[in-house]
């Protein structure tokens, strides 16, 4: 289908020409200092004692043609492998929520290794999501195991990608400790990294941290799979325009994109971002304010620009319930970015800001990302689809219903939703009048009630646990399943 665009092309090339302008004026603050003996010997200039560094333009416009129009997710089975942007769009879970909301009390609390198991298992089983990027942190995690207490249990409940990030570097040779058992020793996880690694080195403005830009130099050397986020918010760390801030955002995708290939010629990178306006009455931050979405669907025109993948963090919500509010601001922007040709769309299961995760509401989300996949085969033109023959075999005041040509069809022209209620009043009133939070929250019962069949062997299982003495269980609940 076509794209949307919200910039002329004359407005894409200014965009990207102010990028370079700001990167070669005013530069990038690297905090790591392997990070500035990088760009120094790349060409870049490195002020020693503030350790900002400048690009000038054809540095930029030399290693940024060097990153590959691909980009390649990875799961224990590999029919679940997912590549960007021919297989577009997939969908991410929301990640790295502090609190849960228990489905079983409704209330809200600290999220455990359970609750990333338990989640894991349902993503699992979701058709809507491609990926899970670990939805919460692990309170229960033992000391000097927190990121394994994520992705573990993460990895041990579900056969589709799995994707977070690190603190340290000490976690991250944990994980990847833990991928090659998973995969049966060292070269088999080179060969097939089926863990997938993302991070936020770019701090706005303008500027690289240490730990987390150290993570991401580790892995691009080594070739194993990761990329990064940029996250401007205007009026805070951007200026309080949307151009302004798109231009801030663009600068810092095309540094960490030099920098990466730089690293390791032809590294696969996507150009994903959490770009926002912030709501300058209380310096709220707005993840779900419709900008975001406009921003993220200019950040893709711009990746087209660039010939690499485009998406990011367009499917969040500031609301506190699976309300209106939370509906139409994961609709809404996600609908924005599809529409705009963003191949990754970051959402499910989160609201409050990112704060907290809810089972309904990933369920909800389930069905809106189907929705939005549905939007991206658009209407499917061909002669075929333009039916004239079976036009001309209805006529005039016929009907289509019971014709082999709607049968054989009725299941993949339309979305076909279990959550959304296209019943009579009546009979809505007459089921107790449920709204949509409780028809979800069923729905993941009844999934959560199954075994599920993502669980590795014993045989696998013993062997990790060797490897890592009092590493959590790892063990998703099982839910009463809803009375019909």
């Amino acid at each position: 289908m076509g794209f949307a665009e919200l910039l002329t092309p004359h407005e894409v090339r200014r965009t990207h020409e102010a990028s370079l302008e700001v990167l070669e004026a005013v530069g990038i603050a690297a905090h790591n200092p392997r990070a500035r003996e990088i760009f120094a010997s790349h060409g870049c200039s490195v002020d020693s004692e503030t350790g900002v560094v400048r690009f000038p333009a054809d540095v930029v416009e030399t290693y940024r043609a060097l990153a590959p129009p691909s980009f390649t997710f990875r799961g224990r089975d590999p029919q679940f492998d997912r590549t960007i942007p021919d297989d577009g769009p997939i969908v991410v879970t929301g990640s790295s929520a502090p609190n849960v909301v228990d489905p079983v009390t409704g209330v809200e609390r600290r999220a455990t290794s359970t609750d990333i198991a338990t989640i894991a298992h349902l993503i699992n089983e979701l058709p809507g999501f491609d990926i899970f990027s670990i939805s919460t942190l692990a309170d229960d995690a033992p000391e000097g195991q927190f990121s394994l207490s994520r992705f573990y249990p993460a990895l041990k409940n579900c056969l589709k990608p799995v994707r977070s990030n690190t603190p340290n570097m000490d976690d991250l040779r944990q994980v990847i400790a833990l991928g090659e058992l998973i995969a049966g020793g060292a070269d088999a996880y080179r060969e097939r990294p089926v863990i997938n690694h993302h991070y936020c080195p770019m701090v706005s403005p303008l500027s690289m941290d240490v730990d987390s830009t150290e993570a991401v130099l580790w892995l691009t050397e080594r070739g194993l799979p990761v990329y990064t986020t940029v996250v401007p918010n205007a009026g805070l760390t951007a200026p309080m325009t949307m151009m302004g801030c798109l231009v801030v955002g663009n600068a810092e995708f095309l540094a960490i994109t030099a920098f990466q290939q730089m690293v390791k010629e032809g590294t696969p990178v996507i150009y994903a971002s959490l770009p926002t306006v912030a709501d300058m009455r209380s310096g709220a931050y707005a993840p779900g304010a419709i900008e975001t979405g406009m921003l993220l669907a200019a950040q893709a025109q711009l990746a087209r620009f660039y010939n690499v993948p485009a998406g990011g963090y367009i499917g969040l919500t500031n609301a506190h319930s699976d309300d209106a509010q939370s509906g139409f601001e994961t609709g809404m922007n996600t609908v924005l970015g599809v529409t705009a040709g963003a191949t990754l769309l970051n959402m499910g299961g989160l609201f409050s800001s990112l704060m907290a995760f809810d089972y309904a509401k990933c369920v909800i989300d389930n069905e809106i990302a189907l929705m939005d996949k549905r939007v991206w085969r658009g209407l499917e033109f061909s002669e075929d689809n333009l039916a004239l023959a079976e036009i001309a075999a209805v006529g005039p005041g016929g009907s289509y219903m019971g014709r082999q040509h709607t049968k054989a069809r009725m299941k993949t022209t339309a979305v076909l939703p279990r959550l959304a209620d296209r019943g009579m009043r009546g009979q809505w009133e007459e089921a107790g009048r449920p709204d949509i939070h409780s028809r979800a929250l069923a729905e993941a019962r009844r999934i959560l009630a199954a075994p599920n069949p993502a669980v590795w062997d014993a045989a696998l299982d013993a062997a990790i646990r060797e490897r890592f003495p009092g590493l959590v269980a790892g063990d998703a609940v099982t839910l009463e399943a809803p009375q019909e």
